[in-house]
């Protein structure tokens, strides 16, 4: 497995996270309001700007913080144990795509350990806001069209399965998906599909009815 240590993907074990996040004992004084920043109107496509825009006032209604949360970890967590894959992640996509839950491999694993925080650009998570479908990939190599990507050599992965996170509005706050340095058997696919949608519902559900602690 090749790791680049300068892709913005990775958190080099050496060094501290380029953007480290609020500590997880934060989190019940940090409950927004989270505005807009003042520079995103600008530096995207309107629509682009609109729909961030409705993120952040819909995260703000709902009183949920974009930051690093236990209960998403926990979630992150079992959606990834579920399915058998080494990582799983909870994923707002603001100015950055920010992992709230995140589960990986210990950090002396020998497997690539990752940020809090992506490129909006990386990863298959765009396809899935823009499709708002669950999109399953037993095997990223599989098409050409999702083979070519920042994070396939950077962290190894050959197989990705995510899902959108789908407010009762219409807004799409994100996604969750798991993502494995091995590929997977494409007759198990409709199954991971399903795991990663059912974990989409349990998100959006402590989204929109539970505190978040």
């Amino acid at each position: 497995m090749s790791q680049h240590p300068s892709d913005p993907y990775l958190t080099p074990r050496t060094t501290p996270p380029a953007r480290s996040l609020p500590r997880r004992d934060m989190q019940d004084t940090i409950r927004g309001p989270f505005p807009l920043p003042a520079t995103a109107p600008t530096s995207r496509p309107p629509q682009q700007s609109l729909e961030l825009a409705q993120r952040y006032e819909l995260l703000n209604r709902l009183g949920v913080p974009p930051v690093a949360n236990q209960d998403f970890d926990d979630l992150a967590r079992d959606m990834a144990t579920q399915a058998g894959f080494l990582y799983g992640f909870v994923n707002l996509f603001l100015e950055e795509q920010t992992f709230v839950g995140l589960h990986q491999p210990p950090a002396d694993s020998g497997y690539v350990i990752v940020g809090r925080t992506m490129s909006r650009d990386h990863g298959w998570c765009p396809e899935v806001m823009a499709r708002k479908k669950a999109l399953p990939l037993h095997d990223v190599h599989a098409s050409p069209r999702f083979s070519g990507n920042a994070v396939v050599d950077a962290v190894g992965i050959r197989s990705y399965f995510g899902a959108p996170l789908i407010h009762d509005s219409g807004t799409v706050l994100g996604t969750v998906c798991v993502i494995d340095p091995e590929k997977r058997p494409l007759s198990d696919a409709r199954r991971l599909r399903d795991k990663v949608i059912t974990a989409s519902a349990q998100v959006m559900d402590q989204i929109t009815r539970a505190p978040v602690r």
